[in-house]
């Protein structure tokens, strides 16, 4: 059978379905077209490379002949990946919980050939189970009423409703109400309130890491002291790091728990969680000092720069939770392969460690996790901790060899510009945390990528995928909101890591562009889609932060950074307006608006502008940027200077000498400074007092 037109895409996921007897379309005006030409409706299923289900539904339906035959009879059928097309996602995702009240992947939309949504769901078995009618029952009853005059006038009415349902969610409602932080304190104390004391995280299960809430609780510790919010943070990360969410041999984190104890999880793993978490977790250990958030930090960029990055710079997507056709085979251990591999006495040591039991955890084998204390594993054993801390990872490190011969998950190799600037961002961030040069380079080598393949002329473009020619890998789709603003936000964590001028430039221009492309002057709130996207249902605008930050909060929080940077007061205006316009779900809904609400900290917080000029190659200089960039402090901004004249264009650079010649420091606040000084000491002290 020949490959249907999926197999000129560059998604990994609509390839994973070019070779289905279903007649695929990617979106486009030709499904469009020639749903209007032969009076069929439209057959919509998003999902994504990693989605379990997704797999599932496409080998009991997708790839199964008589129900193939069924929807190129009846429907004219699109794929869509929801990670290349969030906007169509978007919109149909609202779609779908309007009718039904839940949404998730695999998604299924029946829609009118303009595009209007009439019935939709999520996974529908091949045949009828647990309570769920089976698809091809749903195919023919679809296409019956869709055909039928009567029923069919329902359906558009139904359609009609639907769409007024999305139009009303997309529509702005501006607040005057002040942005005050009782935003930031009531959000705070809801999360306390959801928190589980015994096992960390908020609510029972599943349980998601949730990385934007805990930078809030550290944000609300950091300005009110509250010992509860820092609590819930360190006591959650700590939770994690030991759990099976966690990969414990091989480093980073996996998708989410099913459970309440983060031990068994859905075991895919998503550049932009290890992203945010690993941020998450440089700041816990800004904050705290704590080693176990330190090595997991290490680890977790050490699996992304060994598995998820391309030698151009690029940093995948995702990798599969199944391998072998079962869910987690690749990530799971029997006792007796650990000691295989280990030995007879270091297996004893990692069993006892991580809990690998003859009964295990999970379908009788084990997810590695840490179920008790270093120290009462240490004395079982017989053992120092240190001793033990040192076998074990001698373990994990023997492991990981031998795990590596396993069939291995599959790999969602496409590059996106917004999951590969979060991950930049950790880079930069944690490369000048811990002064690791190698940690700063993937970051510098990966915005030159992003500024190189996926810029084109004034325009940011989406997706990107080695294809093994040159001439054929490129870049296509135009970018959304989240992929500009969380550009622009990378793009200035890397300047303060590198205080290369080019990459402060790069994030200006980006930030100009994104507002000429998605500001809405006359509704003053940013778009999802740009002014020169293809007409949709909705122009969308999605509010909720939820497992990345919207598009809109993250542009909130670069403009106010760069509005520091600049005194541009344009930049602070258009933020301020687009807080305006979530204050609203800020209060109703602060679990989907933590970023917003992070962003309101940004707009109250008397930002800490630190600046240093010196020979940036120097160690005097390095010295007080070193004691410059120590502690936890998220509204820091740091600015140097080379003695060379190297700088940005930035009023904090201002009427700013070295004095003495010897490298000097400012610590200022909205532009106003104190004594220069030049000894890391007094530096130091200037700090401790301005904090």
């Amino acid at each position: 059978m020949a490959p249907n037109r999926l197999a000129s895409e560059t998604s990994p996921y609509l390839l994973q379905h070019k070779d289905n007897p279903v007649d695929w379309f990617p979106w486009g005006d030709e499904a469009f077209a020639l749903a209007r030409e032969t009076n069929r409706p439209v057959m919509l299923s998003v999902g994504y490379s990693a989605c379990h289900w997704c797999h599932v539904m496409e080998r009991e339906s997708f790839e199964n002949d008589e129900i193939a035959a069924l929807m190129n009879r009846l429907f004219v059928n699109i794929k869509v990946d929801r990670e290349e097309r969030p906007d169509v996602d978007s919109i149909y995702m609202s779609a779908v919980q309007a009718m039904t009240g839940h949404g998730g992947w695999p998604m299924t939309v029946f829609m009118t050939p303009d595009g209007r949504p009439f019935f939709g769901g999520t996974y529908f078995p091949n045949e009828d189970r647990g309570g769920l009618p089976s698809f091809p029952n749903i195919l023919q009853a679809v296409s019956e009423a869709y055909h039928d005059p009567e029923r069919r006038d329902q359906l558009l009415s139904t359609s009609s409703n639907v769409v007024s349902r999305i139009q009303s969610l997309a529509a702005v409602r501006q607040s005057q109400e002040p942005l005050t932080n009782d935003l930031v304190d009531n959000a705070a104390l809801a999360f306390q309130r959801e928190f589980d004391p015994q096992n960390g995280g908020m609510g029972m299960q599943p349980k998601f890491p949730q990385p934007m809430d805990y930078e809030l609780l550290l944000r609300h510790w950091k300005r009110t002291g509250d010992e509860q919010s820092l609590n819930v943070v360190t006591t959650t990360l700590t939770k994690m790091a030991r759990g099976g969410i966690y990969d414990q041999v091989g480093g980073g984190f996996a998708r989410y728990s099913v459970d309440t104890f983060w031990l068994v999880p859905h075991f895919e793993k998503m550049l932009y969680d290890n992203a945010q978490l690993v941020s998450l977790y440089l700041h816990a250990w800004q904050a705290t000092g704590e080693p176990l958030f330190e090595r997991v930090v290490d680890e977790t960029l050490t699996y992304v720069l060994r598995e998820m990055t391309h030698p151009l710079g690029g940093f995948f997507s995702a990798q599969d939770a199944d391998s072998e056709g079962e869910e987690g085979k690749f990530y799971v251990w029997l006792p007796q392969e650990i000691e295989q591999v280990l030995g007879p006495e270091l297996g004893r040591v990692a069993n006892a460690f991580w809990g690998a039991t003859r009964e295990g955890n999970f379908e009788g084998k084990n997810i590695l996790n840490v179920p008790r204390d270093a120290d009462v594993v240490a004395v079982e054993l017989g053992i120092s901790e240190e001793e033990l801390e040192s076998q074990i990872a001698d373990a994990r490190t023997k492991l990981y060899e031998a795990r590596s011969k396993r069939v291995w998950p599959g790999l969602d190799d496409k590059v996106l510009t917004s999951w590969n600037a979060l991950m930049m961002k950790a880079f930069a961030e944690c490369g000048a945390a811990f002064g690791r040069q190698d940690w700063i380079d993937a970051a510098s080598k990966n915005a030159e990528f992003l500024l190189k393949t996926m810029h084109a002329g004034d325009r940011l473009l989406r997706t990107w995928k080695d294809l093994g020619d040159e001439a054929e890998s490129k870049a296509h789709l135009n970018g959304y909101l989240e992929d500009y603003s969380m550009l622009v936000d990378g793009l200035l964590a890397l300047y303060q890591a590198t205080f290369e001028p080019r990459w402060f430039e790069s994030a200006k221009q980006i930030a100009d562009e994104m507002v000429e492309l998605f500001w809405s002057y006359d509704d003053a709130v940013f778009y999802d889609t740009g002014n020169d996207h293809e007409e949709l249902l909705v122009r969308p605008r999605d509010i909720f932060d939820n497992a990345i930050p919207s598009g809109g909060s993250t542009a909130a929080v670069a403009l106010l950074r760069l509005a520091i940077f600049t005194g541009e007061p344009a930049y602070h205006r258009t933020a301020t307006a687009s807080l305006r316009a979530a204050r609203d779900m800020m209060v109703s809904a602060p679990q989907g608006t933590a970023h917003w609400i992070n962003a309101v900290d940004i707009y109250n917080a008397t930002a800490q502008e630190i600046v240093v000029v010196g020979n940036l190659g120097d160690g005097a200089t390095l010295e007080l940027i070193e004691i410059a960039r120590s502690g936890f402090n998220p509204n820091r901004v740091i600015a140097a200077s080379d003695h060379d004249g190297r700088a940005i264009d930035s009023p904090l650079l201002e009427d700013r000498p070295q004095i003495d010649g010897k490298a000097t420091a400012f610590v200022c606040e909205n532009y106003t400074c104190q004594l220069p000084v030049t000894e890391p000491e007094a530096l130091t002290a200037q700090l401790e007092q301005a904090g």
